[in-house]
């Protein structure tokens, strides 16, 4: 089993440029037994309500949001970029077709509270769940972000996350 450390939300001084729009996230969370993910590369990092936080986008057709919603806790996991292969299966495979964590090839662990996270990760986030909010059409401003975001119409939720704790590897 790989060696981790924690950090504190200070010592995290990663770019979220980097980490989410180049190298992605995935987005893991149980229900029950089951364990499902997904990758992202939309959210961000900062302070709200006097709390490090984390922000993330899931579209209701995703899977993974059934889990994020029945769970009061998630986990946020970075890789190294030779595992960019499987995050981008993770991300346009369901989990309700197959196990795609099995297929993956990953291995799930679970903190003590039951948070699942992936052993293969670099650095993850341990979050509980803050505010869930949907996206709504009549709150852009800006002209054209919605037509060429939701042309389904499919808008996101946006969950604000407390970062409870960071483990890096060690």
């Amino acid at each position: 089993m790989r060696e981790f450390k924690e950090i504190t939300p200070e010592q995290f001084v990663h770019s979220p440029f980097q980490i989410l729009d180049k190298e992605w996230m995935l987005i893991t969370a149980g229900k029950d037994e089951k364990t499902n993910t997904m990758t992202a590369s939309w959210g961000g990092f900062g302070v709200l309500w006097n709390k490090n936080v984390a922000y993330i986008f899931i579209r209701p057709t995703r899977y993974t949001k059934e889990f994020v919603d029945h769970s009061d806790s998630l986990s946020l996991s970075f890789f190294d970029p030779s595992y960019k292969k499987q995050l981008s299966y993770l991300g346009r495979v369901s989990g309700r077709d197959v196990d795609k964590i099995k297929e993956s090839s990953l291995t799930v662990i679970k903190t003590d509270d039951g948070t699942p996270y992936f052993e293969e990760a670099k650095m993850t986030l341990f979050c509980k769940k803050l505010y869930a909010q949907e996206l709504k059409p009549e709150c852009f401003i800006v002209d054209g972000l919605d037509e060429k975001n939701y042309p389904l119409k499919d808008y996101h939720t946006m969950y604000v996350v407390e970062i409870e704790r960071i483990l890096v590897e060690a």
